[in-house]
């Protein structure tokens, strides 16, 4: 009752599934080179140029802390 042929040939036919596939996943990889330099400690997050996009331009303003005081008068109005 032991039928090797069988075995065999579905051997033979995962091997050749296992094979394919592996083939079929070897892609490269593409790597983004990052024109900035990460000065917050996180992690940057790198996009390809949108042609579509509309043009900004940021205001060059210094970021100052608001006192402590007006922020909490705001919040005893309501």
């Amino acid at each position: 009752m032991n039928h090797p042929p069988k075995l065999a040939s579905g051997l033979a036919l995962s091997l050749a599934a296992s094979l394919a596939l592996a083939a079929c996943n070897q892609a490269d990889e593409r790597e983004y080179e990052v024109g900035a330099t990460d000065e917050g400690g996180g992690e940057l997050i790198v996009t390809e140029p949108d042609p579509d996009a509309v043009p900004v331009e940021l205001p060059e303003t210094e970021m100052t802390n608001v006192p402590a005081g007006e922020g909490e008068a705001g919040t005893e109005a309501e």
